[in-house]
């Protein structure tokens, strides 16, 4: 069985700095992260072995730091944290931070904002909490329910698959002739290299194994993109959740993950597919080497029939 990573997989430069920042600041300071830092709950599980507390609400904070996660926030919801007197960390993500400034411009220059994305995600809230009038699409019917306005400013939750973001944007030019609609490409690219990267695995594999946080929207998607390509894809979050059943008769197996999946999740994932493949050649070695003995067997009891 040969095993294959995606060229592109595992944490992001946003998710890694953030992490950092969050470990290296528990050791001057308590520190409460505001949210979940990133969806992955190995991730969450080693903070807060090292002290790190996560609360989901601004009123449950009790320590003297508030850090705001990867996903980033309002400026409601930064405003409720100060007013409290709570010293405020930034970990979001330097490209969250330019899809809230392209969202604002649009506002600006008089546009009315759509966001393609999940409504109920931390990451969309952060995007339009701040806003008078907004809407969210995720789908061709979201689309169909939108109500006509002279200029529609479209922008997307960072972790949204591309071809999606341009289908939709695309779909509302189409629905809405006579309105300006502009697009700002807001998906961020690591999330772009990780979603071509998985369009190629899944094309060359028999299975695919997607690592992740069950609460991960980008891993999520990966899956969801992999699904298109190749029949046999299974989504886990450690390599506790594999199950043998999935790889028999793969010639072929790949590897993928979300941009909050730890490297030693993944390290892990691969271990024990090696080992996996190593037992099925050792098995397959002795039951070959069964079926040429019982062969040799065969045939020494043919001749001593012919020749007793």
């Amino acid at each position: 069985m040969k095993i294959l990573r995606a060229t592109h997989l595992g944490m992001c430069f946003g998710v890694r700095d953030a992490v950092a920042l969050a470990l290296n600041q528990s050791k001057s300071q308590p520190l409460t992260i505001l949210g979940d830092l990133v969806h992955n709950e190995t991730v969450l599980k080693t903070l807060r072995e090292q002290g790190v507390r996560i609360e989901h609400q601004v009123a449950d904070v009790a320590t003297p730091a508030v850090m705001i996660t990867a996903h980033g926030a309002s400026q409601l919801m930064l405003q409720r944290v100060r007013e409290r007197s709570l010293r405020v960390l930034e970990a979001t993500c330097p490209l969250v931070h330019q899809a809230h400034r392209a969202v604002s411009s649009l506002v600006r220059e008089g546009f009315h904002p759509v966001i393609i994305g999940k409504r109920d995600h931390v990451e969309v809230r952060g995007l339009t909490e701040d806003l008078e009038s907004f809407d969210v699409v995720l789908d061709e019917n979201d689309v169909a329910t939108l109500t006509e306005r002279p200029r529609f400013g479209v922008a997307a939750q960072t972790t949204q698959p591309i071809d999606r973001v341009q289908h939709l944007a695309s779909l509302i030019k189409q629905r809405f002739p006579h309105s300006e609609v502009r697009f700002i490409d807001t998906v961020c690219q690591p999330t772009k290299q990780r979603q071509t990267a998985a369009i190629e695995l899944a094309r060359r594999c028999d299975v695919v194994v997607v690592i992740g946080g069950a609460h991960s929207n980008n891993t999520r998607e990966l899956a969801g993109t992999c699904g298109r390509h190749c029949s046999r894809v299974h989504y886990v979050q450690t390599a506790e959740d594999l199950r043998p059943d999935w790889f028999v008769s793969a010639a072929t197996v790949g590897i993928t993950a979300g941009t909050s999946t730890p490297d030693c999740t993944i390290d892990a994932v691969e271990q024990w597919l090696k080992d996996f493949a190593e037992f099925q050649d050792r098995l397959a070695h002795h039951v070959n080497g069964a079926r040429e003995f019982a062969s040799e067997i065969s045939r020494e009891k043919l001749e001593l029939k012919e020749h007793p």
